[in-house]
């Protein structure tokens, strides 16, 4: 296990109970937590640890958040206790709009000629072992990005906000 990326999808209601308590962020993300026989529930994206890699990849820094693909991994607004790796981001449904369509306009070729181990090294991205060959980083980064376009694309077109989490 290590600093993984997660994301679920918040109905109306849900959205509702998590800005009237944040503590309901915890259930919505990790389950019950005062039942030890519970199961984390799905997430609606889990990137494992590639996450830090997606996002270097998208914005060419280690941890800063822009407009647009920039949110897509680190953005949105601090909500809930901390969970291990800090707290749960919360991003509205404007918010997943915008990511939405930029992950859309996002020319795939550039993403994989832009990649850059030495860069990636020097800025310490997690995890060291997803340091790959650049020949190897356009089949790496595909699936990856496909499953946070529809993460985002989904939302988007359910009129969701979402959550995201570093478990």
């Amino acid at each position: 296990m290590g600093m993984e990326l997660i994301g679920r999808h918040l109905s109306v209601h849900e959205l509702r109970a998590v800005l009237n308590d944040p503590a309901a962020v915890d259930e919505l993300l990790y389950g019950d937590l005062d039942d030890g026989d519970a199961e984390m529930p799905e997430p609606d994206l889990d990137l494992d640890r590639s996450w830090h890699v997606l996002h270097f990849a998208l914005t060419g820094t280690a941890w800063q958040v822009t407009e647009g693909v920039g949110e897509a991994i680190l953005g949105g607004t601090e909500i809930g206790g901390d969970g291990g790796y800090g707290p749960a981001r919360l991003l509205d449904a404007a918010t997943v709009r915008r990511v939405s369509a930029a992950l859309d306009d996002l020319d795939d070729g550039a993403l994989v000629a832009r990649y850059d181990p030495a860069a990636m090294a020097a800025a310490d991205i997690y995890p060291d072992h997803l340091r790959i060959a650049p020949e190897e980083f356009a089949g790496f980064v595909g699936p990856q990005l496909s499953a946070l376009r529809a993460f985002y694309s989904d939302a988007a077109a359910a009129g969701q906000a979402v959550l995201l989490a570093i478990v």
